[in-house]
């Protein structure tokens, strides 16, 4: 059975179990009961038609002078893709809670890919620069958080929650075909013209994980009516660790991977949206939502074949995402 299949068959049963829990049933917080609360919230929500963007570059002209600052940065960028979210929320008890998040992407096959190399001789210029169209097996994530309840607001109005957590990150981006449009061949360096290698061909293979050992971020809801509120939610880390692995399967005189780097960063993720209530358990939302990861420091090597590898620092490495969310939360 395919992973496709499975989501699918996995949607379709939350929608069902949705559907019934939006029966009407007594409800203690409707009866004017502000600290009663729901025990289990279930959501699925689509992180609908993201743009995405993955861009890393290193120094390597400590190793040979002729090379510019940067040497080269590549850059993953319009990958339009667009995610399921399952996500479960149990309250232990008033105030106390915990989440999980995951988060599939099921359509990835959009973006281009630009390989830009520099070289120092006669000043800092362009050496050479390709295209390639972006494929690949996409993006998914991991979070698991717990959290408190710190205020209500009078008259049953909102709350706001603090919590903290891990999340896990991962982009897989497949570069197809070799499309040449700057060529300023010089001394030793040459490099092509034209159509390199036709689009059917696999060239380059990058997979980006994030690891947030710990994160910390605020949520909050304000309801402006008995049935629509104003929701909130923001997280940050200052240490957000990167493994980036890039496969060059065209290139004999390179191992695979053929270039691995390792940082540390920091990352951002905010939410803001709306929350219309179709039942007394049942609510349908939407909003917009950004994360960014950035690494201000780490270390990129490469893997030639028949010698010893070598290491450059990371002039920069970042992956950004963002884009609407819809969704709906039953809860019971």
């Amino acid at each position: 059975m395919s992973q496709s299949t499975l989501w699918k068959g996995a949607v379709v049963g939350i929608m069902a179990v949705m559907s019934l829990l939006s029966v009407p049933v007594p409800s203690r917080a409707e009866d004017g009961e502000p600290g009663a609360r729901q025990r289990v919230e279930l959501s699925l929500r689509s992180w609908m038609f993201t743009n995405g963007e993955t861009k890393w570059s290193h120094d390597a002209s400590g190793l040979d002078s002729r090379l510019g600052n940067p040497t080269s940065k590549l850059t993953y960028k319009d990958n339009n893709t667009q995610i399921v979210e399952l996500a479960a929320k149990v309250n232990l008890t008033r105030r106390w809670f915990l989440r999980g998040e995951l988060g599939l992407s099921v359509d990835f096959d959009r973006g281009k890919m630009v390989d830009d190399d520099y070289l120092s001789t006669g000043g800092q210029h362009l050496f050479s620069r390709t295209n390639s169209d972006v494929t690949g097996s996409g993006t998914w994530y991991l979070n698991l958080d717990g959290g408190r309840r710190v205020a209500e607001f009078s008259g049953n109005r909102g709350y706001l929650d603090v919590y903290g957590g891990f999340q896990y990150w991962n982009t897989k981006y497949e570069a197809r075909g070799v499309y040449q449009e700057v060529c300023n061949p010089s001394g030793a360096f040459t490099c092509g013209s034209g159509t390199v290698r036709p689009g059917s061909v696999l060239a380059i293979v990058n997979t980006t994980h994030w690891i947030t050992p710990i994160r910390v971020g605020t949520q909050a809801e304000y309801r402006l009516t008995r049935w629509f509120s104003l929701e909130g939610r923001a997280a940050v880390s200052p240490i957000s660790i990167v493994y980036n692995e890039d496969k060059h399967v065209l290139r004999t005189d390179l191992q695979q991977p053929s270039f691995t780097m390792w940082g540390i960063g920091a990352s951002v993720n905010a939410d803001a949206g709306v929350k219309f209530m179709l039942s007394r358990n049942l609510a349908l939302t939407g909003g917009y939502r950004v994360w960014w990861n950035r690494a201000y420091g780490g270390t990129w090597e490469n893997h030639p074949v028949g010698s010893g590898s070598e290491t450059a620092p990371i002039r920069e490495l970042q992956t950004i995402r963002h884009g609407a969310t819809f969704g709906l939360t039953a809860s019971f």
